[in-house]
């Protein structure tokens, strides 16, 4: 059951954050949705959809409120889709008690490590259940589907993309943890979610699917990184993923930009370009 928590009329479209009770989390889950103006005619027209993944101690809210995406959405007429970054309630021990593990952290993999397995799968609550749900509720064209996220979201992103190529057309990413296995943050999570076994991380790391893989997304994936970002030189790794990018032969744009940190003016100010990379992709153009 959908439960509509809340609307707001934006850009012509209207913006809607929903609940609903997960099975594969078994917890209830929080998402937001931006609906463009397309989405609401009569006609009962069917749009494309980006699913948006946020990065560490973010919520459901985070992109719809800082990003300013929904004003490009409506010019292309794509919907917004961003779920929350964890299951929230397990009540885990220690489970708040670190912002980079746990309750907004889940890392977008599915845990196999108790007591973590039982509740956080945000790999297959992203890719199975929430697509699922937002298809069967809201008018999007399940054909039309990218992705794109920020950080841990951007790690997410690449990963559900690259793994799933036939489900998600388009991927980009804003700051992404690159190559998790190699950066603290990566260790940290894996460890704790996966276990010790380190080729069990593999299938969760960007740069090492891509390097394993055939060419994916021949229009290219679209990479934006700010120079001073404070998590740049020890956790992120964009040299990593464009390195494996050109073995693989896969196009990568990987833009570099001087004076920009880790935060939402970074994403608001080139949130225009992603937007567009994708609906290039998605025939909205």
């Amino acid at each position: 059951m959908l439960e509509l928590i809340a609307e707001h009329v934006c850009h012509g479209g209207v913006q809607r954050f929903y609940q609903h009770l997960s099975t594969v989390t078994g917890l209830p889950m929080r998402f937001a949705a931006y609906l463009p103006p397309q989405a609401l005619q009569a006609n009962g027209a069917r749009v494309p959809a980006l699913f948006y993944l946020a990065g560490l101690t973010c919520t459901e809210e985070t992109f719809a409120i800082k990003a300013n995406a929904q004003r490009f959405a409506a010019r292309y007429g794509i919907a917004l889709i961003a779920p929350d970054t964890s299951p929230r309630g397990a009540n885990l021990p220690n489970e708040s008690e670190a912002w980079d593990f746990g309750v907004g952290a889940g890392f977008y993999v599915d845990a196999t490590e108790a007591p973590w397995s039982k509740h956080y799968r945000m790999y297959s609550y992203v890719l199975d259940e929430l697509r699922a749900t937002v298809l069967s509720n809201l008018p999007v064209d399940g054909m039309r589907l990218g992705i794109f996220g920020h950080s841990m979201g951007g790690h997410g992103a690449l990963v559900l993309a690259l793994r799933n190529p036939e489900v998600f057309r388009s991927v980009s990413a804003f700051a992404p943890i690159a190559a998790p296995m190699r950066c603290p943050w990566g260790e940290k999570a894996f460890g704790g979610y996966l276990g010790a076994a380190r080729d069990a991380w593999r299938q969760y790391d960007a740069s090492e699917l891509v390097a394993q893989r055939p060419v994916r997304f021949a229009a290219g994936i679209l990479l934006d990184q700010g120079l001073a970002d404070a998590f740049l030189a020890t956790q992120l790794n964009p040299d990593v993923f464009e390195a494996a990018c050109r073995i693989a032969g896969q196009p990568l744009t990987l833009r570099r930009h001087p004076g920009y940190d880790h935060g939402y003016y970074f994403i608001s100010t080139f949130i225009e370009d992603h937007i567009a990379h994708h609906a290039r992709a998605l025939g909205c153009t």
